[in-house]
């Protein structure tokens, strides 16, 4: 076979070694404790805009490490961060790949501006000197607002799908599904429109894209949620943590009902992390970092296959 060499030298395994480096010097200054969770699990996430991959006898590829870093928490544990590799089938493109590296942390009592600070400070701790400018926070209402000329929150569909300039078999696709005409709106016309010299947090995302963050408390219309860009190159996503485990199983059964409508995979529950929420997750904000992207940043490569040795083999 002549596919055997892996796509990345010995150069670029050495980089990555650094920033893996000054990732882990960043958290062990802030007396952030490493933890390893499990790449198999006996569940896996319901929001249907993941895949996960089965691996047989009842088990599931982890595409997060995130139950079982919130377990840990509710078992006592202090702020805790782990550097794992994570699964989701589907993921393929110049951005993605199925397996694929992750820092994720969790910190106690930290509020939306403590986590989002926390998070511009790692990515610049990990590239020195790459950004000209300071982060810019940006509300997603004004976001939008400023760059797609529309009201995320309250349009129709119809002036969303018009807002994106979509119609034919994108159109019939999508539908009257709000959170996926957003999402295209944010990849196509919303993010390539922030700056590429600095990072972009774009903060308080719409209630019905809030995953397992909280409601904003001071307007529960939108989410304590948020992202980090690079230009329209999407590093990081975060939250101010759920801890309602009845709310949180309500959205895990609305996530099961959208899947069944369409035609996903059923997700079962994952009655150990709803357990966690009961007996108590204390109050937490959490970050998952897609560590390759900061590599492509470093790199300055547009592929992620030129950032890692073994992309896949993959048909």
């Amino acid at each position: 076979m002549a596919d055997w060499r892996p796509s990345g030298d010995a150069a670029t395994a050495r980089r990555r070694a650094i920033l893996l480096r000054r990732v882990h010097r960043f958290f062990a200054g802030r007396g952030v404790l490493p933890v390893d969770t499990p790449a198999l699990g006996a569940a896996s996430v319901t929001d249907p805009s993941i895949a996960s991959i089965a691996a047989g006898g009842g088990r599931w590829l982890q595409p997060s490490p995130e139950y079982y870093m919130k377990r840990l928490l509710a078992a006592g544990y202090p702020d805790i961060y782990a550097v794992c590799r994570v699964f989701r089938d589907g993921e393929h493109g110049c951005r993605h790949l199925p397996e694929f590296t992750l820092v994720e942390w969790y910190r106690r009592g930290f509020d939306l501006p403590r986590i989002e600070a926390d998070t511009t400070a790692l990515i610049a701790h990990v590239l020195p000197g790459h950004f000209a400018a300071p982060p810019e926070y940006v509300e997603y209402c004004d976001a939008f607002s400023r760059h797609a000329g529309i009201d995320p929150l309250g349009a129709p569909t119809a002036a969303l799908a018009a807002a994106a300039g979509a119609h034919g078999n994108l159109a019939a696709a999508l539908g009257e599904d709000r959170d996926a005409w957003l999402d295209l709106l944010l990849a196509t016309v919303v993010a390539p429109r922030f700056a590429a010299d600095r990072l972009t947090v774009l903060r308080h995302y719409p209630a019905s894209q809030a995953a397992l963050a909280r409601l904003c408390p001071d307007d529960p219309r939108v989410a304590d949620r948020f992202e980090v860009f690079a230009g329209d190159l999407e590093l990081a996503n975060g939250y101010v943590e759920l801890t309602d485990a009845a709310e949180q199983a309500r959205r895990m059964d609305r996530d099961r009902a959208i899947r069944h409508e369409r035609g996903l995979p059923a997700m079962p529950r994952d009655h150990r992390l709803l357990a966690a929420l009961a007996a108590g997750l204390p109050p937490a904000a959490g970050v998952a970092l897609g560590f390759e992207r900061l590599q492509m940043l470093a790199d300055g490569a547009s592929d992620i296959k030129n950032v890692v040795a073994f992309p896949g083999d993959l048909p």
